[in-house]
Formats: C-alpha cells, structure tokens, sequence
C-alpha cells in the first residue's frame, strides 16, 4: 500500500499543475477523474502564476543571489511572487540569518522581471 519514496525535488506549483495535467489526461482516457485528483488540479490551476517554464527559470535566477542559495527557498519565492517587503521578510522568518533591506529589494526586482 505504501509507497517508498525514491527521488525528493523542491519544485514549484506551476510545474506540479503541469505534471498534474499530464496525469489526469491519462487518467481521463481509462475513467473519470477522482474527487481528490480533481481538487488537487483546481488548487493547483488556481495559485499558480506563470508558466513552468518561466517559473523554473526564476527559481534559477534567484538561486544565484546571495541571499538565497537554497532551492527551498527560490521555490517559496516564486510561488508566491511577493510584492512588497513584508512578504519576502515573512519568507525568511524561519530562517537563522536576517536579510537587509537592500537584499529584499534585489529579490523583489528579479521577481517584478518574471510578473505577468
């Protein structure tokens, strides 16, 4: 019954709706969809914010910075493409380090380049 988890990747809502569409379009051709596939796909379709693609090259770009380095981190950010400060901070509360004001504003710009 249950499953062993072989591989473990951080990956954003958008390329999971992707990888989510792709199964229930298999699923679609041997029967209905069930209820918790179809909730699964209506949440995924409604928070996610760019295409896969775009939102796997931000998750790139913002590895990069300093500030970010971890994959866990980029991929917060980009599901969540904060707008303002406060919700990059919110982002980092968890985290050992603070981010200054200056390492905000860098973010936020790389993130403004990829809103739709």
């Amino acid at each position: 019954m249950f499953k062993e988890v072989k591989e473990f990747e951080f990956i954003t809502i958008s390329e999971a709706r992707e990888i989510m569409e792709e199964i229930a379009k298999k699923r679609r051709e041997r029967a209905e969809l069930l209820f918790e596939t179809r909730r699964a796909l209506r949440h995924l379709r409604n928070f996610s914010k760019l295409p896969a693609e775009k939102a796997k090259e931000l998750v790139e770009e913002l590895i990069k910075l300093p500030q970010v380095q971890r994959r866990d981190l980029a991929v917060k950010l980009a599901d969540l493409m904060p707008r303002i400060p406060d919700e990059v901070r919110i982002v980092y509360a968890k985290e050992r380090f603070t981010i200054t004001p200056e390492q905000i504003e860098e973010i936020l710009e790389i993130i403004d380049k990829y809103r739709i």
